[in-house]
């Protein structure tokens, strides 16, 4: 819910950052023989992703995959290391303002957070638009339309950070002291990219979004202006976030 106190917003990934998966790779269980057509596999191209999840949930509903068992496959989606801490401690203060930032969907998103009681949580949740049609095939629609060439063509998560950062700084009559942003993908680079040197980026270690920052930081350095705390459980956020706050 959104907080009229709050002083810092977080922003979070879904996919590999809030749960330990790629929500499209989990929902194939729900596939016969759990498993993609190779064809299919390999039709995936750079920045066309929400393209290649509308043909996954196209093949279920072909395959006779109900609705029922898409929700089940999402539920038991396992949480990333230590995040349930993480969400404990930022679900206990009521100076921090959260919300989800990802090109998966709202039903993936939403089903996970209500079986994992972490819906209250997020003031607001950022993604591509989803509901089951009457035949029973789950439709995907983009987020919005944008002009970024560095993100997928249906969302770019730094119009979405810095849109809701200024529509908060004009309702709450200021803008929110620190920026934190936690992530895994490629995609999670572009928004952080946005933010100063008093806010905060939780790359989690080893994954794109670590290595691409990295790299900047090396070949770059001065361009890339957040702190940077790479993170393998949200245990490790919990400790950072109690020595600054």
């Amino acid at each position: 819910m959104v907080s009229t106190a709050a002083r810092f917003l977080f922003l979070f990934d879904f996919d590999e950052t809030l749960i330990d998966e790629n929500s499209d790779n989990s929902v194939v269980r729900a596939a016969p023989f759990q498993t993609l057509p190779v064809s299919l596999s390999n039709s995936q191209r750079p920045r066309f992703f929400l393209e290649h999840s509308q043909k996954i949930m196209t093949f279920l509903n072909e395959s006779g995959v109900t609705e029922e068992a898409v929700r089940d496959a999402i539920e038991r989606i396992p949480a990333s290391p230590g995040v349930a801490a993480l969400l404990h401690f930022l679900s206990a203060r009521d100076d921090f303002e959260c919300v989800v930032v990802s090109d998966a969907n709202s039903y993936f998103i939403e089903t996970w957070l209500r079986h994992a009681g972490a819906r209250g949580l997020f003031a607001e949740v950022f993604t591509n638009p989803a509901e089951f049609n009457r035949d029973g095939r789950l439709v995907l629609r983009p987020y919005h339309a944008h002009s970024c060439p560095e993100c997928p063509e249906n969302m770019c998560k730094q119009l979405i950070l810095r849109d809701y950062a200024s529509k908060r700084a004009k309702e709450q009559g200021e803008p929110f002291q620190k920026i934190f942003y936690i992530g895994d993908g490629q995609n999670d680079v572009c928004p952080t990219l946005a933010l100063g040197l008093n806010d905060t980026v939780f790359p989690r270690r080893g994954f794109p979004m670590h290595r691409i920052i990295q790299d900047l930081q090396r070949t770059q350095p001065g361009v890339y202006r957040p702190s940077v705390v790479p993170w393998e459980r949200g245990q490790d956020v919990v400790d950072f976030l109690k020595t600054i706050l």
